[in-house]
């Protein structure tokens, strides 16, 4: 091989093998400098990091034990804080346990009281609902003997009869007696100093004023209302003709109303019927106008009673006047022996004054001895005190 042999030209400059081959050697001597220099670098770099990283090592050791440090102070004062934190607890739930008890055993006696009193009250309600069927029950009755004409003057009968036993004597009164021309009035009521009777009518035409109340529009009303007034003022006439006997019954009579709706409603809404039965002199009462009238009857008797007994009332106050009289004499006379007994007396009182006087008088007296004028060994008689 020829090392002087060229192998390149480099800007008009041949470069032969052997200069080829040095420059080669060079530059692997240049590189194998390089090598080592970096790989010493490398080492170096490498020392400085794991003494960086034991350094690291060594404070994040601190660090830990300074961490550990903290966290076992921590987990004291956690500790601390927690079984602080149970007794609190304990204690509030313990105070919200009473208090829960407490409140549930008042609301349990509450409750009690409360079922107490709407089990009271259920008994009441029951007792009313017996009630309101049992009167819903008699409600149904009276409707069914209201809906017969024969039960309405039946009832209107046992009320009116009711009212006059409840108020007037037996005497007094009688039912379904029959008069001089035929007719038997459902209550005849005797007078007081009077052959006359007073005339009772129960028979109210009730029909015409159930139609009346049930009508739903206008014309209905007016036809019922109608209806009502003539069967009102035909019922007025026919007492007027039957019941009229001069000498026998009283010139006014009675047509009873059994309700006392019924005869408001007749004296406010159809006061021209009142005003025609009372020309014809027939007079509608109700239960209690009619008690009213019974009453006043009753005071009517009563007043008549007493003046047919006064005749003997004033014989008995003759004869009371007559003792009076001899009770007054014979006062005087005990008064005047008392008078005399008086006298004696004042005057043996005034015995005893003097006597007494006379006794103080004597007792008074004080005769002592004495020797003027008498001889020795005399004595002279005294009065003794």
């Amino acid at each position: 091989m020829d090392l002087s042999s060229t192998v390149l030209i480099i800007g008009g400059h041949a470069v032969t093998l052997l200069d080829a081959l040095l420059a080669a050697a060079a530059l692997a001597l240049v590189l194998l400098c390089l090598a080592v220099i970096l790989a010493f670098r490398a080492q170096a770099g490498r020392r400085q990091e794991r003494e960086e990283a034991e350094r690291r090592t060594a404070d994040m050791e601190i660090r830990l034990a300074e961490l550990s440090g903290a966290l076992q102070g921590f987990a004291a004062q956690s500790q601390s804080h927690h079984i602080h934190l149970q007794r609190v607890i304990d204690e509030r739930l313990e105070t919200v346990s009473s208090r829960v008890g407490h409140g549930l055993t008042e609301q349990a006696e509450k409750t009690t009281l409360s079922l107490n009193q709407l089990n009271e009250r259920l008994a009441v309600i029951d007792a009313a609902q017996k009630n309101l069927t049992s009167l819903s029950g008699e409600m149904i009755s009276l409707k069914d003997i209201l809906n017969n004409k024969q039960s309405r003057g039946a009832f209107g009968q046992g009320r009116m009869e009711a009212i006059i036993r409840d108020n007037l004597a037996a005497k007094a009164y009688s039912f379904q007696a029959t008069l001089s021309n035929g007719t038997r009035p459902d209550c005849l009521i005797s007078l007081p100093e009077s052959p006359q009777k007073l005339v009772i009518d129960a028979k109210f035409p009730l029909e015409a004023y159930t139609a009346f109340t049930e009508a739903r529009d206008d014309t209905l009303r007016k036809a019922a209302e109608q209806r009502l007034k003539g069967d009102v003022l035909k019922h007025v006439k026919d007492i007027a003709e039957k019941y009229f006997i001069s000498g026998e019954t009283h010139d006014t009579a009675i047509m009873f109303v059994p309700s006392e709706s019924v005869y408001a409603e007749l004296h406010e809404k159809f006061e021209d019927v009142v005003q025609k039965a009372h020309r014809q002199r027939v007079i509608f009462a109700s239960p209690n106008v009619l008690m009213l009238l019974v009453q006043t009857m009753q005071a009517i008797v009563k007043d008549v009673a007493m003046r047919e007994q006064a005749h003997v009332i004033k014989g008995e106050v003759v004869r009371l006047l007559e003792d009076v009289d001899r009770l007054k004499e014979r006062a005087s006379d005990l008064r005047r022996h008392f008078d005399m007994a008086n006298t004696d007396l004042e005057k043996l009182g005034t015995s005893a004054d003097r006597i007494v006087k006379r006794g103080h008088r004597i007792g008074s007296v004080d005769v002592e001895p004495e020797t003027n004028g008498a001889l020795p060994g005399e004595q002279r008689p005294r009065l003794v005190q």
